[in-house]
Parts: C-alpha cells; structure tokens; sequence
C-alpha cells in the first residue's frame, strides 16, 4: 500500500507581536519576585502551537535594531504616538524605568533560550519582521509547504494564498484566503492597495477620510478579483464613474497619500536589501537543528521558572532534530 505524504508545515512567528502580549498579560514571576511572564508567557504559547499545528520547522522573525528607519524615512508620523508596552496594571511591582528594564532583558534572554533550540531566528539591522516573514513565506525553499503566520496583525493579510494562512492567537481563529475573500470582499493580492486608502492608525497612517475597507469594497469592487490592481487603476474609476458620491472625489484628490501609504504598507516585495536577503537565504539554506536540553533547563532554573511542564515543547524538539537526521 503506498502511503500518503503528508504536506510538510512551517510555523512563522511573528517574534515581538508575541513577546509583547506574553509579557503584557502573563502574571508569571521568578521565585525570587521579579516578572517573567514575557519570558516564560511566550514558551508556553510556543509550546501549544507547536502542540497544536504540529509543524516540521520553525523560523522566529524578530525586528531589527532601528527596524521602523526606512519606513520612517519615507513618512516621518510611521508608528509615532504609540504607548510604552507596560505590563498590566494587575502585575506590576516595578517603577515605570525598572519595568523597561526587565522588559528588554526578557527579551533579550528570550533569544539566548531560542539558541538552545532547533528553530531559525532572523534578524536584519534596519528591517521589520514584516519584511522578513514576507521572505521567508514567499522563500522557495518552502514551496509547497502549508506555512502559518502567527500574528494578531493585520499587515499579514495580503499574503494568504493557497498555502498561506495566518493564525491569529489572541482570537484563536486561523485567516485564509477565502476568509478574507468573504469578509471583506476583497483579494489579499489588493489587500494592502485597499488598506492605503484607508490608513492604519495601529501605525499611525492617515487615509482618506470617510473611507473604510466595506465602502472601498463597494465602491471599487474589482478588488475581490485574483488579480494586482495598481493606485492607477484606482483613479481610473473614479475619473470614469458617473456618481456624485463624495468617495470618487476625496480619493482622487488623495492620490499621493495613497501611493505612500501603499509603499509602507505593502509587503508582496519585501524592504530587504540584496545584502539582507543573501544572509537570510545562508541562514535558511543552513539550518541544521540542534537542542541543547541540559542547557534550556540549567537556565529555567536560573531564571526561576519553578514548577511548568514543558514536556511537549521538549519532545517537538527531539523530533524536530531527529526529522533532520533521517
């Protein structure tokens, strides 16, 4: 009887998305008082989805120092105004610069934990993980594998296609092509020309006003096609259309605002230099995965983790290794 092959899996996370909601909600402290739930939160999300999806690899894509420089470059308001990331105000035991602190060593010791571990993690001076997830998914190496985008953000939605969903955690519900297809009656391959005329106040980006992803749906319902429609596309209609609808008119006249929204937003071609993308392809095409069990314990230990069984997260490692080996 000749077997069935499954389809291999990737599980593509969105590093600090998933760090910061860990840390914010996670109530989790070391024994010694001090919070770890940043830390800790996030192994033990990592531990059901990998529980959960059961995937063959892993790659963790975090952003890089100076990672907003370039979309800043282009429009000095992106992601300005945004908050502190503070724990909640149930857990917190520190001043406001202690907190800080904690926080960035967290994170930091979070990457050394995922150096004891067989997953890739990616990082590029000067580039979002946006843009890195984006290459990673559109990565010939994973050519027909079933990929999973773990993030709450919506940026990610322009690239689900046949093998590409997205799983958003804090909803706990997977998004794929038809989803958004049905929702929001527009093609993930427009997604992001729809959302520049919209804007995005998450980063701070103004759209047009009075327009929201269900009128620019209506109004422009050659969006849903499978099909790349360009801003030029979208003046042509409202040149051409009959209406005196106040849409046409304040979207042609934001026609600048629009192709710089859409030059930020847009993810279909990745905000990588040829020197990023060169050390990202070594660091993928060389993968070999290793884990260190002993030394992934002796820190939890130091860390004051105390009692949490992570057997699951420790035999998808195993497996992961011995995958690889045969």
């Amino acid at each position: 009887m000749t077997s069935i092959k499954r389809t291999k899996r990737l599980l593509v996370i969105d590093a600090l998305n998933m760090y910061f909601r860990a840390y914010i909600v996670d109530p989790s402290l070391s024994t010694n008082g001090q919070p770890i739930g940043g830390l800790k939160g996030f192994l033990k999300i990592f531990q059901k989805l990998v529980r959960e999806m059961k995937p063959d690899e892993v790659v963790i894509c975090w952003d890089g120092a100076g990672g907003s420089r370039r979309r800043k470059s282009k429009n000095k308001n992106y992601k300005e105004g945004r908050s502190p990331i503070r724990l909640n105000r149930d857990i917190r035991t520190l001043s406001e610069s202690e907190e800080q602190e904690n926080k960035m060593w967290q994170q930091q010791r979070l990457i050394e934990y995922l150096n004891e571990m067989p997953v890739i993690q990616l990082m590029l001076e000067a580039v979002e993980a946006d843009d890195i997830i984006s290459y990673v998914v559109q990565d010939n190496n994973y050519k027909g594998w079933q990929k999973i985008i773990v993030s709450s953000d919506k940026d990610f939605f322009q690239l689900c296609d046949e093998e590409t969903v997205i799983y958003r955690p804090i909803q706990k519900k997977f998004v794929n092509r038809n989803n958004i297809l049905e929702e929001y009656k527009i093609h993930p391959t427009n997604f992001a020309l729809a959302r520049a005329m919209v804007g995005d106040r998450s980063d701070n980006l103004e759209g047009v006003r009075g327009v929201g992803l269900a009128s620019v749906a209506k109004r422009f319902e050659f969006l849903v096609e499978d099909k790349s429609f360009l801003v030029d596309d979208i003046m042509k209609r409202c040149e051409e259309v009959e209406s005196k609808l106040k849409i046409y008119n304040n979207i042609a006249e934001n026609r600048s605002l629009i192709e710089d929204n859409y030059r930020l937003m847009q993810l279909y071609s990745p905000s990588i230099s040829p020197q990023g993308k060169s050390k990202m392809r070594y660091a993928l095409d060389n993968f070999v995965p290793e884990f260190n069990q002993t030394g992934a314990k002796t820190m939890m230990i130091k860390d004051g983790f105390g009692v949490w069984d992570c057997t699951d997260l420790f035999a998808f490692f195993k497996r992961v290794v011995s995958d690889k080996k045969t």
